[in-house]
């Protein structure tokens, strides 16, 4: 369960990214992973249905990063909700772990597909909640996508279908933070609002500021008791969220830290308290 001091523990979580980051030695995707913590924290604190004594429960919720290339911010929330202990998450891109740049899929450790391309995360989560309706099985897939991604037509036919099929336990979030790696993501889509896109698929779409606990758990809640349509929550936040000289730099999307890097951004964290 989420703590009563929410933004404590998700200052927490950026220290993990930043650390891991910091420790593999290479560069690595930070803007992304920082901009998604509040999402999913206030989702495994509260919402997601899930066991890490017992990862292959069968009667969990799934959730699926789309956004492969974010999975630091990922394997934060993993260990600090106890799938895996601080070691493991220390061993992240070094030779012979489980633990890479992109998601591998392997239930023991919480990370339920394995995501490298773009668009492929949705398209998977839409099989698998149809799966559960077939089973007749109270159970809902969460999948986070990028905004970038959104560029990616195979995300449109899998948002078509959804709808078509009335897949309400499916549940996505687009975490909105305005990059993508090449630059700003109005670069390709200066005129179309993500959450117009949405609903025109015919999608319940509910937008909150992304970083705002309060919001993003009503918006949850709101989901899970949706029928007929899947549910999207369309996430304003802020890339590099946290820390200061890497929020809406996109220098930050993929980089990596250095010694004297991690001194300024634990800096920037501890002010953030």
């Amino acid at each position: 369960m989420i703590s009563n001091d929410f933004h404590k523990d998700c200052q927490t979580l950026r220290r993990l990214i930043i650390k891991t980051a910091s420790e593999c030695g290479q560069a690595a995707h930070i803007g992304g992973s920082l901009s998604m913590v509040e999402l999913l924290n206030v989702l495994f604190g509260s919402h997601l249905k899930h066991d890490p004594k017992n990862p292959e429960w069968d009667k969990r919720d799934i959730f699926i990063l789309s956004k492969g290339h974010a999975v630091l911010g990922y394997l934060a929330i993993l260990q600090f909700y106890g799938y895996f202990d601080a070691e493991k998450l220390r061993s992240f891109q070094t030779n012979g772990s489980d633990l890479i740049a992109h998601p591998v899929k392997k239930i023991a450790l919480g990370i339920e597909s394995s995501n490298g391309s773009l668009g492929q995360g949705l398209s998977f989560g839409l099989g698998m909640s149809l799966g559960f309706k077939k089973r007749n099985q109270d159970r809902k897939v969460f999948v986070l996508l990028g905004d970038g991604e959104c560029n990616e037509g195979s995300v449109w036919e899998s948002a078509a279908s959804a709808s078509e099929l009335e897949a309400d336990n499916l549940i996505a979030m687009l975490d909105e933070n305005g990059f993508r790696n090449d630059g700003a993501n109005t670069t390709f889509s200066k005129n179309i609002v993500l959450a117009e896109a949405w609903a025109s698929f015919g999608w319940n779409v509910i937008s909150v500021d992304g970083h705002d606990q309060t919001e993003i758990s009503a918006a949850f809640e709101a989901a899970k008791t949706n029928r007929g349509t899947p549910t999207i929550i369309v996430a304003k936040t802020v890339k590099g969220k946290g820390v200061s000289f890497m929020e809406g730099n996109n220098d930050w999307h993929h980089n990596r830290i250095t010694p004297t890097v991690l001194e300024d951004c634990m800096a920037a964290l501890e002010a953030e308290i």
